[in-house]
């Protein structure tokens, strides 16, 4: 069975790439051109995401390690993280072939009940770091540069989502967020008959996963902010990919060079977690790059090549996550 759904995460991710492929709508004379201006910035990027995929895993491995021992390797921690986030670019809706991957390749390891809740709370804090990684944007926006109406009022509406985001986040860790989220499924047209039978049949399961969930934030602390730092680093690190690119159209080696790579990157994920049902959010992330540009006042130039390298790294190592879902051994 596990075989089985393996080959079939496998097959999506493969035809998601195809896809993205086909509809990669740039020429090659102008992906070409992008690469002999990247040069070996380009390795600098790649190398960049290697360190950022393995802050991921330690984030993962920390909270594993407060729910009892891993009888397993980092690497292969790594192999599953990497894996993981593939199959997030490549399927629709992210989360909903990473995570059961993850689970799936973690519980002959360390049980159903645990890669669950080990998988959940990682999920959790990779995103609730990214909602401060907004509000840290917001911030050194309405800050450092002049606040036109209209942005004022976008900056009011990013500052009230990311802040409701932050509350239910809290809470999730305070009580746990699973047996909640199967409510809210039942009410759901198409769903509600699952839902609730679901609940009934797996409710000890459920409010144990719970329970582990909530024990990170109440019992483990220390843990707990140490994986969040993790996190939230990793997010502002993810940022030196912009300004690597800013350097090469002759930005200044300056630190407002790297505030303007936190705003890019900030304003375009957003605008491409917005439209996370499209794989690997295809025109998404292009649109936010060019937005997100034109609003700091850079050349349109400059924000086809900051997406055409980024889309280029992201299908390098989404077909690296998709052949190493194939690699045997532990």
């Amino acid at each position: 069975m596990k075989k089985k759904i393996n080959n079939v995460l496998f097959a999506i991710g493969v035809v998601s790439v195809v896809v993205m492929l086909v509809t990669f709508d740039v020429s090659w004379q102008t992906l070409w051109d992008s690469f002999q201006r990247a040069g070996y910035w380009l390795v600098a990027i790649l190398l960049l995401w290697v360190v950022l995929y393995a802050m991921n895993t330690l984030t993962w491995w920390l909270i594993l390690r407060e729910s009892g021992p891993c009888s397993f390797r980092f690497l292969h921690l790594y192999k599953v993280t990497v894996s993981a986030f593939a199959l997030n670019s490549a399927t629709p809706v992210g989360l909903l072939g990473g995570e059961p991957y993850k689970i799936m390749e973690l519980t002959p390891l360390v049980g159903m009940q645990r890669a669950t809740s080990s998988v959940l709370l990682f999920a959790m804090m990779h995103v609730f770091a990214h909602f401060w990684y907004w509000v840290t944007a917001i911030v050194l926006y309405a800050v450092l540069l002049p606040v036109e109406p209209g942005m004022a009022i976008l900056l009011a509406v990013a500052s009230v989502f990311c802040a409701g985001g932050i509350y239910l986040f809290l809470k999730g860790y305070k009580n746990g967020m699973v047996v909640r989220g199967i409510r809210w499924l039942g009410h759901i047209p198409g769903l509600r008959n699952w839902a609730r039978r679901f609940a009934e049949e797996r409710a000890d399961d459920l409010h144990k996963i719970d329970s582990q969930i909530a024990q990170l934030h109440a019992q483990s602390r220390r843990s707990f902010y140490m994986s969040f730092f993790l996190e939230y680093v990793g997010r502002m690190a993810q940022s030196f990919e912009i300004m690597f690119m800013l350097l090469l159209f002759g930005a200044p080696l300056h630190w407002m060079t790297y505030i303007q790579s936190v705003l890019i990157l900030a304003f375009t994920s957003l605008f491409a977690n917005l439209l996370g049902f499209i794989p690997m959010q295809l025109g998404g992330r292009e649109g936010g790059f060019a937005m997100s540009t034109a609003q700091l006042g850079l050349t349109g130039e400059t924000g086809l090549f900051i997406s055409i390298i980024c889309r280029v790294r992201e299908l390098f190592f989404t077909s690296l996550g998709l052949l190493l879902m194939k690699v045997k051994g532990r």
